[in-house]
């Protein structure tokens, strides 16, 4: 019998609901021992690019990168993008891990830092000698947002450096004016609805002309993944090693079910029930939102502090088939987190909404 339980945790999180059948029919076709040499391979990877480009609005300046993880790719921009130092906005653990990935490279980079539950909606001072501002759109881990206006403000106020966008657990909801950033990644397994094992990474040119640089200056950038060697095989839809093959194929198929059903309907569907779901926490007597600023509040992880009922609401939640996402750190026996990806029907949520109200 399948389980029919229904998995809010923000990742990994519910598949996407054709990904059985798309996995059966690679199966079929072949596809996990495909060489990635192959002409088929190389159809394949045109076919995530174009598709991956329609649906985020991703312009043609922008290389599209595969990785390990979302986790590998922390440490990429900063050897291939960083010399000296980068500035880290760290509103909760992922972001802070970020900057702990430079520092771990001895890099002499520095963080602005958030109370928990807290943000960055305002003006950003950033030093002269920073080359690279890290900003991470949507912390997984608080429920925290970043206004997509400050990102656009930092680009404007300091056109110069570079700025890259941990985009993991938000995409495919935000719609980046990819102007105003110069890398932007995700991993495949939350809002894509995708088995883990994937890393997508969004370049654009001025990063390509960093790393080369760095290069050429005899600076080490890494090993089989710099930056320059993964475009140089990108140029023939290929990878430098053996990739997730099946991840891949994956992720085109879900990306086209995607584009067929509008990424103009998956917003307004993310912004739905996200809206009822903040709604039900307002309204609630024990259970309220951990992020109380309505503008830093993330549409596609909420955060409900759960306080002394967080185990018997947990149970609740289970009994009726929904699986909620335990709190993260300092959180992790007051809090749940709840994902709202595209996956996820309006209906999961109208129920998620009915078992809260009864826990009181």
């Amino acid at each position: 019998m399948k389980n029919r339980t229904i998995n809010f945790t923000p990742g990994p999180s519910q598949l996407y609901f054709t990904v059985e059948d798309h996995a059966k029919a690679a199966f079929k076709e072949g596809i996990p021992s495909l060489s990635h040499r192959s002409k088929q391979f190389e159809a394949l990877y045109r076919e995530v690019t174009v598709g991956l480009r329609a649906l985020l609005g991703v312009p043609d300046n922008f290389h599209v990168l595969f990785t390990g993880s979302a986790t590998e790719i922390w440490e990429r921009i900063i050897q291939n993008l960083v010399e000296r130092k980068s500035l880290h906005l760290v509103n909760g653990s992922f972001s802070k891990r970020f900057f702990e990935v430079a520092v771990q490279l001895n890099r002499n980079s520095e963080k602005i830092e958030a109370e928990p539950g807290t943000g960055f909606k305002g003006p950003v001072t950033v030093g002269d000698d920073v080359e690279l501002i890290a900003l991470t759109h949507n912390e997984t881990s608080t429920g925290v947002s970043m206004p997509l206006s400050l990102v656009a403000a930092l680009r404007k106020q300091y056109p110069d450096m570079l700025i890259a966008v941990d985009a993991v657990s938000s995409l495919p909801y935000p719609d980046f004016d990819y102007q105003s950033v110069d890398t932007v990644f995700f991993s495949v397994q939350k809002g894509f609805g995708l088995p883990a094992g994937l890393g997508v990474w969004l370049v654009n040119e001025r990063c390509l002309a960093k790393a080369n640089k760095l290069l050429n200056n005899n600076f080490s950038i890494g090993s089989y993944h710099t930056l320059p060697s993964l475009v140089q095989f990108e140029s023939k839809f290929q990878t430098p090693e053996t990739p997730n093959v099946l991840g891949i194929y994956l992720l085109g198929k879900v990306i086209g079910d995607m584009l067929r059903t509008g990424i103009h309907r998956i917003r307004k569907d993310t912004e739905y029930k996200a809206a009822i779901l903040y709604q039900e926490l307002n309204a609630h007597g024990i259970i309220k939102p951990f992020v109380k600023d309505t503008e830093l509040q993330s549409k596609t992880v909420i955060v409900a502090e759960s306080g002394a009922a967080t185990k018997a609401l947990s149970e609740q939640l289970l009994a009726n088939g929904l699986q909620p996402g335990d709190g993260y750190g300092p959180g992790k026996a007051t809090q749940l987190r709840f994902a709202n990806f595209p996956t996820h029907a309006k209906e999961h949520f109208e129920l998620l909404c009915d078992v809260i109200k009864q826990c009181q």
